[in-house]
Protein backbone atom coordinates (compact mmCIF):
# COMPACT_ATOMS: atom_id res chain seq x y z
CA UNK A 1 0.00 0.00 0.00
CA UNK A 2 1.47 3.28 -1.07
CA UNK A 3 1.59 6.14 1.41
CA UNK A 4 1.02 9.61 1.71
CA UNK A 5 4.56 10.48 1.62
CA UNK A 6 5.46 7.80 -1.09
CA UNK A 7 2.44 9.15 -3.38
CA UNK A 8 4.98 12.11 -3.80
CA UNK A 9 8.26 10.33 -4.64
CA UNK A 10 10.31 11.09 -6.97
CA UNK A 11 10.64 8.08 -8.40
CA UNK A 12 11.48 4.30 -8.22
CA UNK A 13 14.49 4.62 -6.45
CA UNK A 14 12.78 6.69 -4.19
CA UNK A 15 10.70 4.74 -3.32
CA UNK A 16 12.65 2.02 -2.48
CA UNK A 17 14.83 3.82 -0.18
CA UNK A 18 11.00 4.88 1.62
CA UNK A 19 10.49 0.98 1.93
CA UNK A 20 13.75 0.40 3.19
CA UNK A 21 13.28 2.83 5.84
CA UNK A 22 9.32 1.74 7.03
CA UNK A 23 10.73 -1.60 7.14
CA UNK A 24 13.56 -1.01 9.54
CA UNK A 25 11.40 1.42 11.60
CA UNK A 26 10.60 -1.21 13.54
CA UNK A 27 14.15 -2.66 14.07
CA UNK A 28 16.20 0.25 15.35
CA UNK A 29 15.98 2.20 18.36
CA UNK A 30 13.65 5.17 18.86
CA UNK A 31 16.11 7.85 18.29
CA UNK A 32 17.06 6.52 14.76
CA UNK A 33 13.43 5.42 13.73
CA UNK A 34 12.99 9.19 14.48
CA UNK A 35 15.84 9.94 11.97
CA UNK A 36 13.79 7.44 9.40
CA UNK A 37 10.99 9.58 9.99
CA UNK A 38 12.92 12.82 8.89
CA UNK A 39 14.45 11.14 5.94
CA UNK A 40 10.99 9.75 4.78
CA UNK A 41 9.36 13.03 5.12
CA UNK A 42 12.27 15.17 2.87
CA UNK A 43 11.75 12.01 0.40
CA UNK A 44 8.24 13.09 -0.03
CA UNK A 45 9.52 16.58 0.05
CA UNK A 46 10.48 18.35 -3.53
CA UNK A 47 14.29 18.89 -4.00
CA UNK A 48 15.99 21.42 -1.72
CA UNK A 49 17.64 23.81 -3.87
CA UNK A 50 19.84 26.08 -2.26
CA UNK A 51 20.54 29.86 -3.71
CA UNK A 52 23.99 30.49 -2.32
CA UNK A 53 26.96 32.70 -3.60
CA UNK A 54 28.72 35.83 -2.09
CA UNK A 55 26.92 38.81 -0.45
CA UNK A 56 25.74 41.20 -3.27
CA UNK A 57 26.12 38.52 -5.69
CA UNK A 58 21.88 39.00 -6.46
CA UNK A 59 21.24 35.72 -5.29
CA UNK A 60 17.57 37.55 -3.68
CA UNK A 61 17.31 39.07 -7.17
CA UNK A 62 17.76 35.58 -9.19
CA UNK A 63 15.18 33.75 -6.33
CA UNK A 64 12.55 36.38 -7.22
CA UNK A 65 13.03 35.72 -10.69
CA UNK A 66 12.96 31.87 -10.41
CA UNK A 67 9.54 32.04 -8.52
CA UNK A 68 8.19 34.63 -10.66
CA UNK A 69 7.13 36.37 -8.06
CA UNK A 70 9.18 39.34 -6.24
CA UNK A 71 8.99 37.67 -2.89
CA UNK A 72 12.54 37.93 -1.24
CA UNK A 73 13.60 41.33 -0.05
CA UNK A 74 16.64 42.13 -2.24
CA UNK A 75 18.09 45.33 0.05
CA UNK A 76 20.35 44.79 3.13
CA UNK A 77 18.00 44.02 5.99
CA UNK A 78 17.06 41.56 8.96
CA UNK A 79 15.59 39.15 6.35
CA UNK A 80 18.77 39.42 3.95
CA UNK A 81 20.54 38.11 7.61
CA UNK A 82 18.47 34.76 7.39
CA UNK A 83 17.11 31.14 5.35
CA UNK A 84 14.57 31.76 3.85
CA UNK A 85 12.98 28.52 2.80
CA UNK A 86 10.22 29.46 -0.23
CA UNK A 87 7.94 26.32 -0.85
CA UNK A 88 4.24 25.36 -2.17
CA UNK A 89 1.42 25.86 -0.53
CA UNK A 90 -2.02 26.64 -0.57
CA UNK A 91 -2.44 30.08 0.90
CA UNK A 92 0.35 32.48 0.83
CA UNK A 93 2.08 32.92 4.02
CA UNK A 94 5.02 33.88 6.54
CA UNK A 95 6.24 31.88 9.28
CA UNK A 96 9.51 32.72 11.61
CA UNK A 97 10.59 29.80 12.93
CA UNK A 98 12.72 29.85 15.85
CA UNK A 99 15.53 28.02 17.20
CA UNK A 100 13.29 26.56 20.23
CA UNK A 101 11.12 25.60 17.47
CA UNK A 102 8.53 28.00 18.26
CA UNK A 103 6.85 29.19 15.54
CA UNK A 104 5.58 33.00 14.45
CA UNK A 105 3.32 33.33 11.23
CA UNK A 106 3.79 37.06 9.68
CA UNK A 107 1.76 38.94 7.48
CA UNK A 108 3.39 39.90 3.49
CA UNK A 109 4.14 43.18 3.26
CA UNK A 110 2.49 45.91 1.45
CA UNK A 111 3.91 45.04 -1.40
CA UNK A 112 3.89 41.60 -1.39
CA UNK A 113 7.30 40.93 -0.29
CA UNK A 114 8.49 39.56 3.02
CA UNK A 115 8.92 42.55 5.69
CA UNK A 116 12.59 43.78 6.27
CA UNK A 117 12.12 44.17 9.43
CA UNK A 118 11.28 40.95 11.73
CA UNK A 119 9.91 42.85 14.59
CA UNK A 120 11.63 39.92 17.13
CA UNK A 121 14.77 39.08 18.29
CA UNK A 122 16.96 37.58 14.84
CA UNK A 123 18.93 36.13 17.10
CA UNK A 124 16.51 33.57 18.08
CA UNK A 125 15.44 32.79 14.69
CA UNK A 126 16.49 30.09 13.32
CA UNK A 127 15.03 30.64 9.48
CA UNK A 128 11.76 31.75 7.33
CA UNK A 129 9.83 29.15 5.93
CA UNK A 130 7.35 31.02 3.22
CA UNK A 131 4.99 29.39 1.66
CA UNK A 132 3.23 30.30 -1.52
CA UNK A 133 0.70 29.31 -4.49
CA UNK A 134 3.17 29.40 -6.56
CA UNK A 135 3.31 26.49 -9.47
CA UNK A 136 7.07 26.53 -9.81
CA UNK A 137 7.41 25.06 -5.74
CA UNK A 138 5.40 22.19 -6.61
CA UNK A 139 8.28 20.69 -8.08
CA UNK A 140 11.43 22.48 -6.59
CA UNK A 141 11.55 24.28 -2.80
CA UNK A 142 14.00 27.24 -3.52
CA UNK A 143 16.33 28.22 -0.54
CA UNK A 144 17.59 31.95 -0.14
CA UNK A 145 20.56 31.90 1.42
CA UNK A 146 22.62 35.12 3.55
CA UNK A 147 25.71 36.17 1.58
CA UNK A 148 29.10 34.01 2.21
CA UNK A 149 32.36 36.82 2.39
CA UNK A 150 29.39 39.00 5.01
CA UNK A 151 30.79 40.55 8.13
CA UNK A 152 27.92 39.34 9.92
CA UNK A 153 29.42 36.10 11.16
CA UNK A 154 25.98 34.94 12.41
CA UNK A 155 24.50 34.86 8.91
CA UNK A 156 27.43 33.07 7.59
CA UNK A 157 26.82 30.14 10.21
CA UNK A 158 23.75 29.98 9.02
CA UNK A 159 23.96 29.85 5.56
CA UNK A 160 27.12 26.99 6.09
CA UNK A 161 24.74 25.30 8.61
CA UNK A 162 22.75 24.65 5.58
CA UNK A 163 24.91 24.29 3.49
CA UNK A 164 26.25 21.55 5.67
CA UNK A 165 29.35 22.83 7.42
CA UNK A 166 27.85 23.07 10.40
CA UNK A 167 26.27 21.05 13.12
CA UNK A 168 22.76 22.29 14.08
CA UNK A 169 22.83 22.12 18.37
CA UNK A 170 20.42 20.64 20.42
CA UNK A 171 17.45 22.91 22.53
CA UNK A 172 19.01 24.05 26.20
CA UNK A 173 17.27 20.74 27.61
CA UNK A 174 18.47 18.59 25.27
CA UNK A 175 15.04 16.93 24.76
CA UNK A 176 15.38 17.40 21.38
CA UNK A 177 14.16 14.35 19.38
CA UNK A 178 17.12 14.30 17.32
CA UNK A 179 20.39 14.38 18.32
CA UNK A 180 23.80 16.20 16.84
CA UNK A 181 24.87 13.85 14.73
CA UNK A 182 20.87 12.51 13.54
CA UNK A 183 19.87 16.07 13.14
CA UNK A 184 23.10 16.60 10.65
CA UNK A 185 22.50 13.87 8.72
CA UNK A 186 18.76 15.02 7.55
CA UNK A 187 19.66 18.59 7.59
CA UNK A 188 20.94 20.43 4.62
CA UNK A 189 19.81 21.24 0.90
CA UNK A 190 20.27 18.90 -1.26
CA UNK A 191 21.84 20.78 -4.56
CA UNK A 192 23.09 24.16 -5.29
CA UNK A 193 22.52 27.12 -7.85
CA UNK A 194 25.79 28.83 -7.14
CA UNK A 195 25.93 33.03 -8.27
CA UNK A 196 29.10 34.20 -8.85
CA UNK A 197 30.13 37.73 -10.58
CA UNK A 198 33.22 38.13 -12.61
CA UNK A 199 35.59 36.78 -10.67
CA UNK A 200 35.73 33.82 -8.93
CA UNK A 201 37.69 33.76 -5.90
CA UNK A 202 38.79 31.44 -3.27
CA UNK A 203 35.87 31.62 -1.06
CA UNK A 204 33.54 30.43 -3.48
CA UNK A 205 35.60 27.70 -4.47
CA UNK A 206 35.76 26.97 -0.45
CA UNK A 207 32.10 27.30 -0.46
CA UNK A 208 31.19 24.81 -2.97
CA UNK A 209 33.40 22.60 -1.44
CA UNK A 210 31.97 22.98 1.89
CA UNK A 211 28.10 22.41 0.51
CA UNK A 212 26.84 18.70 1.24
CA UNK A 213 24.14 17.05 0.69
CA UNK A 214 22.04 15.74 3.60
CA UNK A 215 25.36 14.87 5.23
CA UNK A 216 28.74 16.34 5.31
CA UNK A 217 30.11 13.53 3.67
CA UNK A 218 29.72 13.95 0.09
CA UNK A 219 30.80 17.30 -1.56
CA UNK A 220 28.81 18.92 -4.41
CA UNK A 221 30.07 18.24 -7.80
CA UNK A 222 28.08 18.35 -11.17
CA UNK A 223 25.18 15.74 -10.22
CA UNK A 224 23.64 18.17 -7.68
CA UNK A 225 25.41 22.07 -8.21
CA UNK A 226 25.46 24.15 -10.99
CA UNK A 227 26.56 28.13 -11.13
CA UNK A 228 25.44 31.17 -12.66
CA UNK A 229 27.54 33.97 -13.97
CA UNK A 230 24.88 36.86 -12.54
CA UNK A 231 25.24 40.88 -13.93
CA UNK A 232 26.42 39.49 -17.00
CA UNK A 233 25.29 43.10 -18.59
CA UNK A 234 28.26 44.67 -16.08
CA UNK A 235 31.11 42.91 -17.99
CA UNK A 236 32.94 45.24 -20.53
CA UNK A 237 33.22 43.54 -23.98
CA UNK A 238 36.57 45.23 -24.86
CA UNK A 239 37.60 43.58 -21.64
CA UNK A 240 37.48 40.03 -22.67
CA UNK A 241 39.43 38.80 -25.51
CA UNK A 242 37.01 37.40 -28.98
CA UNK A 243 33.78 39.09 -27.65
CA UNK A 244 33.78 41.69 -30.41
CA UNK A 245 32.61 44.22 -28.53
CA UNK A 246 29.16 42.15 -27.83
CA UNK A 247 28.68 42.21 -23.74
CA UNK A 248 26.47 38.98 -24.13
CA UNK A 249 29.55 37.16 -25.76
CA UNK A 250 31.56 38.35 -23.41
CA UNK A 251 29.35 36.95 -20.66
CA UNK A 252 29.35 33.58 -22.71
CA UNK A 253 33.06 33.61 -23.00
CA UNK A 254 33.77 34.35 -19.43
CA UNK A 255 31.51 31.86 -18.44
CA UNK A 256 33.33 28.89 -20.02
CA UNK A 257 36.15 30.33 -18.07
CA UNK A 258 34.51 30.15 -14.83
CA UNK A 259 33.11 26.52 -15.40
CA UNK A 260 36.61 25.33 -15.71
CA UNK A 261 37.88 26.85 -12.92
CA UNK A 262 34.86 25.45 -10.72
CA UNK A 263 34.97 22.37 -12.48
CA UNK A 264 34.01 19.63 -11.21
CA UNK A 265 32.46 20.79 -8.52
CA UNK A 266 29.45 22.48 -11.21
CA UNK A 267 27.91 21.14 -14.02
CA UNK A 268 27.61 24.16 -15.66
CA UNK A 269 28.26 28.09 -15.57
CA UNK A 270 25.64 29.95 -17.31
CA UNK A 271 25.40 33.65 -18.27
CA UNK A 272 21.96 35.61 -16.33
CA UNK A 273 21.43 39.43 -15.95
CA UNK A 274 18.82 38.48 -12.71
CA UNK A 275 17.36 42.17 -12.63
CA UNK A 276 16.13 41.79 -15.94
CA UNK A 277 14.85 38.54 -15.36
CA UNK A 278 13.01 39.45 -11.71
CA UNK A 279 11.27 42.45 -13.66
CA UNK A 280 10.44 40.66 -16.79
CA UNK A 281 8.90 37.49 -14.88
CA UNK A 282 7.75 38.54 -11.47
CA UNK A 283 5.40 41.40 -13.02
CA UNK A 284 7.78 44.50 -12.34
CA UNK A 285 7.51 45.58 -15.75
CA UNK A 286 4.48 47.44 -16.26
CA UNK A 287 2.80 48.98 -19.55
CA UNK A 288 4.10 52.17 -18.54
CA UNK A 289 7.38 51.32 -18.35
CA UNK A 290 6.71 49.92 -21.66
CA UNK A 291 5.43 53.27 -23.00
CA UNK A 292 8.35 55.51 -21.13
CA UNK A 293 10.83 52.95 -23.37
CA UNK A 294 8.75 54.33 -26.37
CA UNK A 295 9.42 57.80 -25.38
CA UNK A 296 13.12 56.99 -25.36
CA UNK A 297 12.97 55.09 -28.32
CA UNK A 298 11.48 58.35 -30.38
CA UNK A 299 15.02 60.44 -29.27
CA UNK A 300 17.60 61.08 -31.49
CA UNK A 301 19.61 58.09 -31.75
CA UNK A 302 23.28 60.35 -30.68
CA UNK A 303 21.30 61.95 -27.53
CA UNK A 304 19.98 58.50 -26.50
CA UNK A 305 23.75 56.69 -26.51
CA UNK A 306 24.91 59.75 -24.82
CA UNK A 307 22.63 59.05 -22.00
CA UNK A 308 23.39 55.65 -21.85
CA UNK A 309 27.03 56.14 -21.34
CA UNK A 310 26.52 55.91 -17.45
CA UNK A 311 23.21 55.82 -15.23
CA UNK A 312 24.15 59.93 -13.78
CA UNK A 313 23.83 61.06 -17.43
CA UNK A 314 20.87 58.99 -18.10
CA UNK A 315 18.98 60.05 -14.90
CA UNK A 316 20.19 63.64 -15.70
CA UNK A 317 20.52 64.86 -19.30
CA UNK A 318 17.12 67.13 -20.52
CA UNK A 319 14.61 65.20 -22.24
CA UNK A 320 10.74 64.67 -22.15
CA UNK A 321 10.88 61.64 -20.36
CA UNK A 322 10.80 62.45 -16.39
CA UNK A 323 13.72 62.06 -14.64
CA UNK A 324 11.68 60.18 -12.17
CA UNK A 325 10.21 57.31 -14.76
CA UNK A 326 13.82 56.71 -16.01
CA UNK A 327 15.23 56.48 -12.35
CA UNK A 328 12.34 53.73 -12.59
CA UNK A 329 13.62 51.82 -15.43
CA UNK A 330 17.02 52.35 -14.31
CA UNK A 331 16.06 50.26 -11.06
CA UNK A 332 14.12 47.75 -13.24
CA UNK A 333 16.03 47.60 -16.38
CA UNK A 334 19.55 48.36 -15.99
CA UNK A 335 21.24 50.57 -19.52
CA UNK A 336 21.61 47.20 -20.80
CA UNK A 337 17.93 46.49 -20.53
CA UNK A 338 16.76 50.09 -21.52
CA UNK A 339 18.93 49.47 -24.50
CA UNK A 340 17.67 46.48 -25.72
CA UNK A 341 13.83 47.17 -25.00
CA UNK A 342 14.62 50.85 -27.11
CA UNK A 343 15.90 48.91 -29.92
CA UNK A 344 13.21 45.84 -29.53
CA UNK A 345 10.71 49.13 -29.91
CA UNK A 346 12.47 50.41 -33.04
CA UNK A 347 12.62 47.51 -35.05
CA UNK A 348 8.97 46.45 -34.27
CA UNK A 349 7.51 49.92 -33.24
CA UNK A 350 3.80 48.43 -32.79
CA UNK A 351 5.48 45.93 -30.13
CA UNK A 352 3.23 45.29 -27.25
CA UNK A 353 4.16 45.55 -23.78
CA UNK A 354 3.65 41.94 -23.42
CA UNK A 355 5.75 41.19 -26.15
CA UNK A 356 8.52 43.56 -25.04
CA UNK A 357 8.43 42.00 -21.58
CA UNK A 358 9.16 38.41 -23.18
CA UNK A 359 11.79 40.05 -25.41
CA UNK A 360 13.14 41.25 -22.20
CA UNK A 361 13.30 38.15 -20.63
CA UNK A 362 14.68 36.22 -23.56
CA UNK A 363 17.80 38.78 -23.18
CA UNK A 364 18.25 38.17 -19.38
CA UNK A 365 19.10 34.22 -20.02
CA UNK A 366 16.97 32.93 -17.34
CA UNK A 367 15.00 30.33 -19.81
CA UNK A 368 18.63 29.62 -19.89
CA UNK A 369 19.28 28.78 -16.47
CA UNK A 370 15.55 27.38 -15.96
CA UNK A 371 16.66 24.28 -18.84
CA UNK A 372 19.41 23.85 -17.35
CA UNK A 373 17.94 23.35 -13.44
CA UNK A 374 15.73 21.04 -15.52
CA UNK A 375 18.23 18.86 -16.73
CA UNK A 376 20.68 18.83 -14.00
CA UNK A 377 18.57 18.94 -10.90
CA UNK A 378 14.56 18.08 -11.93
CA UNK A 379 15.49 14.86 -13.89
CA UNK A 380 17.92 13.56 -11.65
CA UNK A 381 15.57 14.29 -8.11
CA UNK A 382 15.55 10.40 -7.93
CA UNK A 383 18.78 9.99 -7.73
CA UNK A 384 19.84 12.93 -5.91
CA UNK A 385 17.05 12.53 -3.36
CA UNK A 386 17.75 8.61 -2.95
CA UNK A 387 21.46 9.48 -2.66
CA UNK A 388 20.84 12.28 0.32
CA UNK A 389 18.50 9.64 1.90
CA UNK A 390 20.64 6.45 2.14
CA UNK A 391 23.34 8.85 2.99
CA UNK A 392 21.38 10.26 5.86
CA UNK A 393 20.17 6.66 7.21
CA UNK A 394 23.83 5.29 6.71
CA UNK A 395 24.91 8.51 8.92
CA UNK A 396 21.85 7.70 11.65
CA UNK A 397 22.67 4.08 11.68
CA UNK A 398 26.73 4.83 13.16
CA UNK A 399 25.60 6.91 15.08
CA UNK A 400 23.23 4.72 17.08
CA UNK A 401 26.45 2.75 18.40
CA UNK A 402 24.14 -0.23 18.28
CA UNK A 403 26.84 -2.67 16.01
CA UNK A 404 23.07 -4.88 15.68
CA UNK A 405 21.58 -2.31 14.40
CA UNK A 406 24.05 -0.66 11.85
CA UNK A 407 24.84 -4.43 10.42
CA UNK A 408 20.54 -4.53 9.85
CA UNK A 409 20.92 -1.40 8.00
CA UNK A 410 23.96 -2.33 5.99
CA UNK A 411 22.63 -5.43 4.85
CA UNK A 412 19.25 -3.52 3.94
CA UNK A 413 21.28 -0.91 1.57
CA UNK A 414 23.28 -3.65 0.03
CA UNK A 415 19.96 -5.52 -0.80
CA UNK A 416 18.68 -2.24 -2.39
CA UNK A 417 21.85 -1.70 -4.01
CA UNK A 418 21.72 -4.75 -5.85
CA UNK A 419 18.07 -3.63 -7.74
CA UNK A 420 17.85 -2.33 -11.37
CA UNK A 421 17.44 1.22 -10.56
CA UNK A 422 19.78 1.79 -8.15
CA UNK A 423 22.72 1.76 -10.84
CA UNK A 424 22.00 5.38 -10.82
CA UNK A 425 23.31 5.04 -7.50
CA UNK A 426 26.51 3.75 -8.64
CA UNK A 427 26.87 6.50 -11.25
CA UNK A 428 26.61 9.08 -9.09
CA UNK A 429 29.09 7.42 -6.90
CA UNK A 430 31.29 6.72 -9.35
CA UNK A 431 31.03 10.64 -11.01
CA UNK A 432 31.81 11.91 -7.49
CA UNK A 433 34.95 9.70 -6.82
CA UNK A 434 36.60 11.35 -10.42
CA UNK A 435 34.93 14.79 -10.02
CA UNK A 436 37.11 14.73 -6.37
CA UNK A 437 39.77 13.34 -7.40
CA UNK A 438 39.37 10.37 -5.08
CA UNK A 439 40.47 8.19 -8.29
CA UNK A 440 42.66 9.37 -10.88
CA UNK A 441 41.65 8.81 -14.17
CA UNK A 442 43.50 10.08 -17.87
CA UNK A 443 41.72 13.73 -18.36
CA UNK A 444 40.02 12.31 -21.85
CA UNK A 445 38.33 9.58 -19.62
CA UNK A 446 37.71 11.77 -16.46
CA UNK A 447 35.78 14.42 -19.15
CA UNK A 448 34.00 10.85 -20.14
CA UNK A 449 32.30 9.99 -16.69
CA UNK A 450 31.63 13.26 -16.46
CA UNK A 451 29.55 13.99 -19.11
CA UNK A 452 27.78 10.13 -18.82
CA UNK A 453 27.10 10.97 -14.80
CA UNK A 454 26.05 14.61 -15.30
CA UNK A 455 23.29 14.86 -18.25
CA UNK A 456 19.95 13.24 -17.83
CA UNK A 457 19.46 14.18 -22.13
CA UNK A 458 20.69 10.57 -24.12
CA UNK A 459 22.53 12.75 -26.47
CA UNK A 460 24.18 14.89 -24.08
CA UNK A 461 25.57 12.19 -21.84
CA UNK A 462 27.18 10.10 -25.03
CA UNK A 463 28.66 13.13 -26.76
CA UNK A 464 25.91 13.26 -30.01
CA UNK A 465 23.36 15.83 -28.92
CA UNK A 466 20.37 15.53 -32.09
CA UNK A 467 21.88 12.33 -33.27
CA UNK A 468 19.77 9.76 -34.95
CA UNK A 469 18.57 6.74 -32.61
CA UNK A 470 20.13 3.67 -34.55
CA UNK A 471 23.71 5.95 -33.93
CA UNK A 472 23.23 6.49 -30.56
CA UNK A 473 22.24 3.10 -29.91
CA UNK A 474 25.67 1.62 -31.80
CA UNK A 475 27.71 4.68 -29.67
CA UNK A 476 26.67 3.34 -26.72
CA UNK A 477 27.16 -0.31 -27.04
CA UNK A 478 30.79 0.42 -28.30
CA UNK A 479 31.51 2.37 -25.13
CA UNK A 480 29.95 -0.22 -23.08
CA UNK A 481 32.41 -2.51 -24.74
CA UNK A 482 34.99 0.02 -24.27
CA UNK A 483 35.27 -0.21 -20.76
CA UNK A 484 34.14 -3.70 -20.11
CA UNK A 485 37.76 -3.46 -21.84
CA UNK A 486 39.53 -1.13 -19.68
CA UNK A 487 38.16 -2.14 -16.50
CA UNK A 488 39.20 -6.31 -17.05
CA UNK A 489 42.69 -4.53 -19.14
CA UNK A 490 44.90 -2.07 -18.37
CA UNK A 491 43.17 -0.52 -15.55
CA UNK A 492 43.78 0.21 -11.74
CA UNK A 493 41.45 -1.65 -9.42
CA UNK A 494 40.43 1.83 -8.43
CA UNK A 495 39.96 2.57 -12.13
CA UNK A 496 38.03 -0.83 -12.47
CA UNK A 497 35.04 0.23 -10.01
CA UNK A 498 34.64 2.89 -11.73
CA UNK A 499 35.14 1.91 -15.25
CA UNK A 500 32.41 -1.45 -14.56
CA UNK A 501 29.93 1.29 -13.57
CA UNK A 502 30.35 3.25 -16.58
CA UNK A 503 30.29 0.10 -18.84
CA UNK A 504 27.14 -0.82 -16.80
CA UNK A 505 25.81 2.95 -17.68
CA UNK A 506 26.01 2.64 -21.51
CA UNK A 507 24.77 -0.73 -21.74
CA UNK A 508 21.64 0.54 -20.12
CA UNK A 509 21.35 3.27 -22.43
CA UNK A 510 21.71 0.97 -24.95
CA UNK A 511 19.00 -0.90 -24.14
CA UNK A 512 16.74 2.00 -23.50
CA UNK A 513 17.28 3.35 -26.65
CA UNK A 514 16.99 0.13 -28.14
CA UNK A 515 13.74 -0.57 -26.91
CA UNK A 516 12.18 3.36 -27.56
Amino acid sequence: MTSPEQGRLAGPLSMSVANLCHRLQSQVSARTAAGFAEVLRRLGAPLQVAVAGRIKSGKSTLVNALIGRRVAPTDIGECTRLVTRFQYGTVDRVEIVFTDGRKQVLPFAADGMIPAELGVDIEQVSHIEAYLTNAVLQGMTVIDTPGLGSLDAASVSRTEQLLGAAKHAKDDEGSDELDDTSRNAVAGAEAVLYVVTQGVRADDQQALAAFTAATASREAGPVNAIAVLNKADTIAPESVEGADGDVWKAATILSEKQASTLKPRVADVLPVIGLIAESAESGGFTSADAEALRQLADLDDDVLQTMLISADIFTTWECDVPSGTRLRLLEKLDLFGIAHAVEAIRKEPEITAGALRRSLLDASGLEAVRQRLSIVFAARADGIKAAAALASVTALAHASGDPGERQRVHDAIEVLLAKPEAHQLRLLEALTLVASGAVDMPEDLSEEVLRVGSNADIGAQLGKPGAARPDLAAHALERAGWWRSFASFGATPAQSRVAHVVHRAYFLIWQQVREA
